[in-house]
Parts: structure tokens; C-alpha cells; sequence
């Protein structure tokens, strides 16, 4: 088999969400001059459930991984925020963000867009609220500091990111013109280069479902029957490491494939939300039953609103992704946002080379 169909997915992939994610790139950089950590921490102190309920809110526009947002909780734990809030902080944020918002409507269209974070808001105070009242004592965090950097090993660059671009700036520099070239280099610098690997390795994951998987494989796991379709995605995104944004291209291929909906659906929720390196880092945070309700709250969760999903008369759901993994003609606006894309993502791959390089040395 030819490496050619391989780089025509892609490409496809990678023109059709273009666009999308740019601006949510851009979007990111303005709530950035606006909405910094330090902020939500400020309003966050303390426990009780509205804390948890603001937690959740403030999550869900930020453009955090799974792994970046681990050292922002580790910052809210120091300044004494509670358990719960931290639990639906951690849920909530790595399921969507604006940028992913944008992304996931245009490759799965309006509804997943809404869906997605009401659904990561749903979660995250469910899950705080289980973990305030039922996550028992903490385990001893005297080593949390020193697991930060161990826990966050998954994502080192989204964990070494600072916490807002308006720190960097001189305190001086608060007119209109600052503020945008900072909130420019903020979106299409250093979060475009935080995840641009996670981007690419998602893109490249459904390239590689969409070539080489075929659809009888799929087709088979959709006549099991919702219930097995959507444990089958859970087992697949829990221990994955995915960012919410590469798992839009994923979700779109597998629904092509047959996969239904609210199966996709579960693995938007865990993919991003999850994953096994994470899980000693929470340990130190949330305590070991802190930590089995976090995964059973998102368990649960996923398998709900997956549900919820397919009941749902939204079929056009399964209609605008078929599109995705494609080879239609691209128009000329959708090449020119992959060739923009592409530009941007040309300086963290260059670095990641002259990285891998220097290491071989």
C-alpha cells in the first residue's frame, strides 16, 4: 500500500478543521488577556458546592489538556481550594475549550458543540460534589510538589506552559495594541505549539482509521449493540492521552466508519479527560478514593450522555461527520487553511527535531 492515501486523509482532515481551530487559537489568545489562573483561583477558595459549580464554569473555556491541567489544580490546591473543586476543575476543563468548541463544530457540526461542554459541565459538578462528600481524607500530598513534574511528564510542554501570556508582558503595557499581540503569540505561539504534537497525533490517528481500518471492523462493534459500542470507546479513551481538540478528527472518522453518535461521543468525553500518567499526580491531589470516583463519575458520565446521544432524533449528527474522513474536493478556502495551519505547526516540529537530535548526541 502507497503512503499516498495516508497523506490524502490527512490532508483532508487537517483543511477541514483549519479554520475552525484557528479560530479557536484566536479566541484562546483573547480570553487570555481576560481570564487568567490566578483569577479563577482567586474565586475559588474554600469548599461547598458553589465553589464547585464556579469550577466547572471557569474549566470549560480554557484550552487545557488533560496534562496542562494539572499543574493550574496543583496551584489552586496550594492557595487551599478544595477537593471537590479541584475534582470538577480536572473533569471538566480537558473535555472542551474554546478552541476544541470551534473545532468540534466544524467537523461535527452544531449540536456535538453544544453538547460537548454542557455535557463537561454536567460531569465536573458531579464529580466534585461526589468527591466533596464522599472522597474521604486525602492521601499525604508532602510529595505532590515533586510529583508535579513527574505527573505531568505526558505533556511536558502543555505543563511548562506559563500561566497566562499577560504575566510575561511589562505590567506597563496595558493599551489595546499590547494586549493583542500578546493574546496573537499567546494563541498562535505558545498554544499552538502546546499542542501541536497532540494535533498531530490525532490527526494522524484518524488518517490511519479512515486508510487502513475497514468498516467491517466497526461494523461489527456497532450490531454488538449501544451498550457494548460504547463500553468498547471507553476502554479505548480512558487510558489514551488525547487533547480535546485531536479528538474531534477521531470522533468524526469513527463515525464514518459506523460507530454510532453516542458511542463517538464517549470518547470525546474520556479520551481528553484521561489518561494513565495523570493518575499518580491525582493520586497525591484527590486521595485514592478521590481518584476511583473521579474515574467512575467520568465512566458514568460518558456512558450517559453517549446515551442520551443516540436516543436523541439527531441523525444529521452522524451526516456532517460522514464528510470528515473523505477525499471530496477541498475548495480553495480549506486548502489555504491547511497551508496556514501547516505554516504554523512548522516551528514546534522543527523544534521537536533539533530536540530529538540533540538528545541522540
Amino acid at each position: 500500500m502507497t503512503p499516498f492515501p495516508f497523506f490524502n486523509s490527512f490532508w483532508t482532515l487537517l483543511c477541514q478543521m483549519s479554520w475552525p481551530l484557528l479560530l479557536g487559537y484566536f479566541a484562546a489568545g483573547i480570553i487570555s488577556q481576560f481570564i487568567s489562573p490566578e483569577f479563577i483561583a482567586r474565586h475559588l477558595g474554600g469548599k461547598g458546592l458553589w465553589q464547585t459549580i464556579k469550577a466547572s464554569l471557569f474549566g470549560i473555556p480554557l484550552p487545557l489538556c488533560s496534562c496542562g491541567v494539572l499543574p493550574v489544580a496543583e496551584s489552586f490546591r496550594k492557595i487551599g481550594v478544595g477537593r471537590g473543586a479541584l475534582t470538577s476543575f480536572m473533569i471538566s476543563t480537558p473535555q472542551t475549550g474554546i478552541d476544541s468548541i470551534a473545532v468540534t463544530y466544524g467537523m461535527l457540526g452544531p449540536f456535538f458543540a453544544l453538547f460537548r461542554p454542557v455535557a463537561a459541565f454536567i460531569s465536573g459538578v458531579a464529580g466534585g460534589i461526589a468527591v466533596e462528600f464522599f472522597g474521604g481524607m486525602a492521601d499525604k500530598d508532602s510529595s505532590a510538589d515533586g510529583q508535579n513534574e513527574k505527573g505531568s511528564s505526558c505533556c511536558k510542554s502543555c505543563c511548562e506552559r506559563k500561566d497566562s501570556s499577560v504575566s510575561d508582558e511589562n505590567p506597563k503595557e496595558v493599551g489595546a495594541s499590547a494586549k493583542f499581540a500578546s493574546a496573537i503569540r499567546y494563541g498562535f505561539s505558545t498554544l499552538l505549539g502546546e499542542t501541536a504534537k497532540s494535533l498531530l497525533t490525532g490527526l494522524a490517528a484518524g488518517a490511519i482509521l479512515n486508510m487502513m481500518v475497514p468498516d467491517s471492523f466497526f461494523e461489527k462493534i456497532a450490531s454488538a449493540g449501544g451498550l457494548v459500542e460504547m463500553l468498547a470507546m471507553l476502554a479505548f479513551g480512558i487510558p489514551l492521552y488525547v487533547c480535546a481538540s485531536a479528538s474531534v478528527p477521531v470522533a468524526a472518522v469513527l463515525i464514518a466508519k459506523g460507530i454510532s453518535p453516542g458511542a463517538a461521543f464517549v470518547f470525546l468525553m474520556t479520551g481528553p479527560a484521561s489518561n494513565t500518567v495523570s493518575f499518580t499526580f491525582m493520586l497525591k491531589m484527590i486521595g485514592s478514593r478521590g481518584l476511583l470516583i473521579y474515574l467512575l463519575t467520568l465512566a458514568s458520565s460518558a456512558l450517559i450522555f453517549g446515551s442520551i446521544v443516540d436516543l436523541l432524533p439527531f441523525r444529521m449528527i452522524s451526516d456532517a461527520a460522514s464528510h470528515c474522513s473523505s477525499s471530496e474536493a477541498l475548495s480553495l478556502l480549506d486548502n489555504a487553511g491547511g497551508i496556514l495551519l501547516a505554516i504554523l505547526m512548522l516551528r514546534p516540529v522543527l523544534a521537536w527535531i533539533q530536540d530529538g537530535i540533540r538528545r541522540k548526541r
